[in-house]
C-alpha cells in the first residue's frame, strides 16, 4: 500500500513536471508570437507610411501632369488665335472656366 502510494506519488510528480515543461513551452511560443506581433505592427506602420508618401507623390505628379496639359493645350489655342488673326476671350475655347 506504501509502495502503491509512492508509486502514484512518483507518477504525479513525473506528470507535473511534463505539464510545467508544456508551460514553459506555451510561454516560449506565446514570448516569440508576441514579438512577431510586434514586429508586424511596426512593419504595417512602415508600410502605411510609405504608401501615404507614395499617394502623395502619384497625386504631384498628376497635378503636374495635368498642368502641363493645360499649358500645351493653353499654347495651341494661342498658337491657332495667332495664326487665325483672333483674340482669345476670359472663358472662351482656350483657357480653363
Amino acid at each position: 500500500s506504501s509502495r502503491q502510494a509512492l508509486e502514484q506519488a512518483r507518477v504525479a510528480v513525473e506528470e507535473l513536471e511534463d505539464v510545467k515543461a508544456v508551460v514553459r513551452r506555451l510561454e516560449e511560443e506565446n514570448a516569440e508570437l508576441r514579438r512577431q506581433a510586434r514586429h508586424a505592427e511596426k512593419e504595417q506602420r512602415g508600410l502605411c507610411s510609405r504608401a501615404e508618401g507614395l499617394q502623395e507623390e502619384r497625386l504631384l505628379a498628376e497635378g503636374q501632369r495635368l498642368r502641363d496639359q493645360i499649358q500645351a493645350q493653353a499654347a495651341r489655342t494661342a498658337s491657332l488665335e495667332v495664326s487665325s488673326g483672333t483674340v482669345a476671350t476670359v472663358g472662351g475655347a482656350g483657357g480653363c472656366v
